[in-house]
């Protein structure tokens, strides 16, 4: 008698969540949203471009439990292919992405400047993520430096150059970018080298948007008041014209009259 023996293989799962809180998040939130949406809508038109934040990025097949997840990160060159890979796992999976991100960023708090010094600066370097910045806004405290820029070179993180301006602002260029990034006297900013022009952060973007629907409906308003003056003028000239033809209908008939009684 032969038993046959049923082999079943179970599917992995890779959750979209740790279970755990993300830590120090009232004081880091404000900044990576802010970094996200700045990012986010500086890359709105390019479609092989994907910017996101505190999810997770899982970088060992085979083993949900080992992941990371970055402050920010940028990737760039994806196919629609590779986005919706991510989009339908929720989750970037680096051997089904096939490349990871060329930006990650880290956002300085007390509980979580050991590991960005070390741990994910080394984890970062051995995932081949051409650069890694981070990013204290109280000047230094946490990281000892306000901004810190690294491009992966052999496998190593090598400094960026930064530059210090006269009102104190530190920043340094971003090859994965394109950008210049800048601690500001606390806040993070972004610099548009080809269009020599300031990345505009959440609150810009808004008030941006209001500033411009303000003006498109002054402009629409100016129109319409440009119209109404034109179609007040036709409507003068019109009617000047009308009372000129009715003047000129008038004398017509009064000469016609004067002449039959003076019998011509």
């Amino acid at each position: 008698m032969t038993t046959q023996t049923a082999t079943t293989q179970t599917a992995i799962i890779y959750p979209e969540t740790d279970g755990q809180p993300m830590p120090d998040g009232e004081y880091q939130s404000p900044i990576h949203a802010d970094a996200l949406t700045t990012l986010r809508t500086h890359f709105r038109n390019s479609p092989d471009v994907r910017v996101n934040g505190n999810t997770l990025l899982y970088y060992m097949q085979g083993n949900p439990n080992i992941s990371v997840s970055p402050d920010c990160y940028v990737a760039t060159g994806l196919s629609p292919e590779q986005q919706e890979n991510i989009d339908r796992n929720n989750t970037y999976r680096l051997w089904e992405v096939g490349k990871p991100p060329e930006f990650v960023m880290e956002i300085a708090s007390y509980s979580t400047k050991s590991n960005d010094l070390a741990g994910k600066r080394a984890l970062y370097a051995s995932l081949g993520i051409s650069e890694y910045w981070r990013y204290d806004q109280t000047g230094g405290d946490h990281y000892g430096e306000p901004l810190v820029g690294e491009r992966l070179v052999d496998g190593e993180y090598q400094p960026l150059r930064m530059r210090e301006d006269e009102d104190g602002r530190v920043w340094a260029s971003s090859a994965a970018l394109n950008l210049d990034l800048y601690w500001d006297n606390g806040d993070l900013r972004f610099w548009d080298p080809v269009a020599e022009e300031w990345l505009r952060n959440h609150e810009e973007e808004h008030d941006g948007r209001l500033e411009e629907r303000a003006g498109r409906l002054a402009a629409e308003s100016r129109a319409d008041q440009e119209q109404s003056a034109r179609l007040a003028e036709q409507s003068a000239r019109q009617a000047a014209e009308q009372r000129a033809q009715t003047a000129e209908s008038r004398l017509a008939e009064l000469q016609a009259q004067l002449h039959q009684l003076r019998g011509e």
